[in-house]
C-alpha cells in the first residue's frame, strides 16, 4: 500500500497539479495540508472521479486538512487535536482507513521566533506528544503523517547555517520531534534514506 503526504497549499488554486499527481502516482491513500478552503469548497466531485473518497476539515484562507482513500472506507475517530477547546486552528483530521489509523497533521511553522507563533507551535506540538503516546497504546497500526514543519538535523536541510533563527530548525522544536519518535514512533524518511541530505 502507498500512503502518502502532500502540502497542497491551496487544494483549489492547485487542483489541476493535484488531480494530475493523483492519476499519474495513484497513492492508495494520501494525508491533505494547508487546503485553504472553507469546508464547503473542498473539490469533493473532482477527487471522487479519480477514484477517491475522502474526509476533510477545511478553513477559510489557510490551514486544513484532508484524508483520501481508494483503497477502503475512511471511518473519521477525531477532527482536531484535543487539549486546547479554544484553538481555532484547523490542523488535525484522523481516521482509520484500510486497518491503519492515520492521524493527518499540519504542525504550525512558528515564526517569527520569538513571538506568539513561536510559543503556538510548541505548544500545539506538545499536545500532538501527548495524543501521539494515547495511539501507540491502543496497540494499533498507527501512523502520523503530514508537515511536521520541522528540520529534526543537519542533513534535513541545504545550508543549516541559514537557518539558525528559524523556528522549523529551533532546539526546541527539534527536541520535540525527536521527543515524540522517543515514544516509538519510526521517521519513514529516515528509514528509508538514512544519513542521506534530503
Amino acid at each position: 500500500m502507498i500512503i502518502a503526504t502532500y502540502n497542497v497549499n491551496g487544494v483549489n488554486g492547485r487542483l489541476p497539479v493535484l488531480l494530475r499527481w493523483l492519476a499519474e502516482r495513484q497513492p492508495d491513500i494520501v494525508v491533505l495540508q494547508e487546503l485553504k478552503a472553507p469546508q464547503e469548497k473542498f473539490p469533493l466531485r473532482a477527487i471522487r472521479d479519480l477514484g477517491y473518497d475522502a474526509i476533510w476539515h477545511g478553513q477559510k484562507s489557510w490551514n486544513g486538512v484532508a484524508i483520501l482513500s481508494r483503497v477502503g472506507e475512511i471511518h473519521e475517530t477525531r477532527r482536531g487535536l484535543p487539549g486546547d477547546p479554544d484553538d481555532s486552528h484547523i490542523r488535525y483530521i484522523e481516521a482509520a482507513v484500510n486497518g491503519i489509523l492515520i492521524g493527518g497533521l499540519y504542525l504550525p511553522n512558528g515564526n517569527p521566533r520569538p513571538g506568539p507563533k513561536f510559543d503556538y507551535k510548541l505548544r500545539w506540538f506538545e499536545r500532538l506528544i501527548a495524543h501521539a503516546a494515547g495511539l501507540l497504546e491502543t496497540g494499533l497500526p498507527v501512523m502520523l503523517a503530514g508537515d511536521f514543519n520541522v528540520m529534526p538535523t543537519e542533513l534535513d536541510v541545504y545550508k543549516p547555517e541559514r537557518w539558525l533563527d528559524d523556528a522549523l530548525f529551533a532546539p526546541e522544536v527539534r527536541a520535540a520531534y525527536f521527543r515524540l519518535l522517543d515514544q516509538g514512533w519510526a521517521d519513514a524518511l529516515r528509514i528509508l534514506h538514512p544519513g542521506e541530505a534530503l
